[in-house]
């Protein structure tokens, strides 16, 4: 047993620190679904900094000290307040905000975010594709793509409500294709995993995982 322990000692010691890696300091995400879209699509695989907002004892979510503070905009890995699952969503609100979604528009503090049409395209929806309407939503210095899908219901307007200190209301780009704070509410600060910064890799699982060269290494903002 001595042995083996002595001829293997490097590399345990090596996948132990790259377990501490990834749950302190940095982590990879793959996205598995579409609710991301277009920001994010099936098979991309994102670099997440876990001490953008907190520094946690690994493997837990205890709070050791905060590091910085989470923006309207950003796109965060968090585990869902439902069951635990790990998500990936955008911050579409902070706490103190007084939030409102009307017909598909954010209303943040009594304005509402400006909204450019961006046109149609065909987008995947389970086995077919189905018509999406984009356009670029912008709040402040920050601005994104968004999509609608016509042919789906869901739920495009509520509030207004306000965030309580510590709370997150989080939002999917592909606002008809994703399950976020409409349906499973607020998420607490202390489930934030991290901030996701850019794609790593990619492949498009719906074409043999053929690669997506051009998002490899592609900031997120």
């Amino acid at each position: 047993m001595k042995k083996l322990w002595r001829e293997n000692a490097r590399l345990l010691l090596l996948l132990v620190l790259l377990g501490f890696f990834r749950t302190a300091v940095a982590d990879w995400n793959p996205i598995p679904s579409a609710s991301m879209r277009p920001t994010l699509l099936e098979g991309d695989v994102v670099l997440v900094n876990r001490l953008a907002y907190d520094l946690k004892l690994p493997l837990t979510d205890v709070v050791l000290a905060h590091l910085g503070t989470p923006q309207r905009g950003d796109i965060v890995t968090f585990s869902s307040p439902q069951d635990g699952m790990r998500l990936i969503k955008r911050i579409a609100a902070v706490p103190g905000d007084m939030v409102e979604m009307r017909n598909n528009r954010l209303v943040i503090n009594g304005a509402e975010a400006d909204y450019a049409p961006l046109g149609e395209v065909l987008e995947p929806l389970g086995r077919q594709h189905v018509s999406a309407e984009r356009e670029r939503e912008t709040f402040g210095a920050r601005t994104h793509t968004i999509q609608w899908l016509p042919q789906v219901a869901s739920r495009s307007n509520f509030g207004p409500i306000m965030i309580p200190p510590d709370r997150f209301l989080m939002l999917g780009d592909n606002r008809d294709d994703s399950a976020d704070s409409r349906y499973f509410g607020l998420v607490r600060r202390e489930l934030l995993i991290g901030r996701a910064e850019r794609v790593l890799v990619s492949a498009d699982i719906l074409d043999r995982w053929q690669p997506r060269m051009s998002r490899f290494w592609s900031s997120l903002y």
